[in-house]
């Protein structure tokens, strides 16, 4: 007893708090009304700020969307007008800078184009020239050639004259008089002073015929031109 005293006197005896204790605020000096009333102004202010916060952030988001789409659209419809524009521009720098070099190019096309005109000309001419040569030359050498061309005249007749007469150069006339006397009465040659030589005229009692070389060459020329105009 003695020693339990002694603890008395040392300890003093120690109170557990209870296990469950409530956290809810104890509201004082407040009718339920007041504090029914209390309750819905706080939920109406609750309500309130949580919507103001939602559309606040509802606003931030949808301009945040909207400003990434707009930038989005911008550089889609920036790049597809600016690539029409460059092509533009682009096209209209080549076509002025170019002008220039179409004219340059007209210049060698006409140059060319004048320079074949005149290349076939001259060609045509020496062509001419030279015929002329070797019919003369021919002509001088065997004037009856002469009357190779009278037989396919006379020949090409539809019917035979009654009266047929045979017109060439005089010079040429005395060189067949004298290779071949027979033709110039059977065909009735005659001199004529205003034939050149080669020249040859058949009269009938119905037409005359140019059977002449100079007729001749210049049907061959005419298609020889033709051909090369076509080429």
């Amino acid at each position: 007893m003695a020693e339990t005293e002694k603890l008395r006197g040392r300890y003093r005896l120690h109170r557990f708090p209870p296990r469950h204790a409530t956290s809810t605020p104890v509201v004082t000096g407040l009718s339920s009304g007041e504090l029914q009333r209390k309750l819905m102004e706080g939920y109406q202010d609750g309500l309130e700020k949580g919507y103001r916060e939602g559309v606040q952030e509802g606003q931030d988001d949808g301009y945040r969307e909207g400003q990434q789409k707009g930038y989005a659209d911008g550089m889609r419809d920036g790049y597809a007008e600016g690539s029409l524009a460059g092509q533009r521009e682009g096209l209209a720098a080549f076509t002025e800078a170019a002008q220039p070099l179409d004219a340059l190019c007209d210049k060698v096309n006409d140059f060319t184009a004048h320079l074949a005109r005149k290349q076939r000309d001259d060609l045509l001419q020496l062509v001419e020239k030279v015929t002329r040569q070797v019919i003369r030359c021919e002509l001088a050498l065997q004037p009856t050639q002469l009357l190779a061309l009278v037989e396919e005249a006379v020949n090409a007749l539809p019917a035979v004259p009654e009266s047929l007469h045979v017109l060439m150069n005089q010079d040429e006339f005395q060189r067949i008089q004298t290779a071949a006397p027979q033709k110039v009465n059977e065909w009735g040659l005659a001199p004529s002073p205003d034939l050149g030589p080669g020249e040859c005229r058949i009269v009938t009692d119905t037409s005359e015929l140019d059977i002449g070389c100079e007729h001749r060459l210049q049907q061959c020329m005419e298609k020889l031109t033709g051909s090369l105009n076509d080429e």
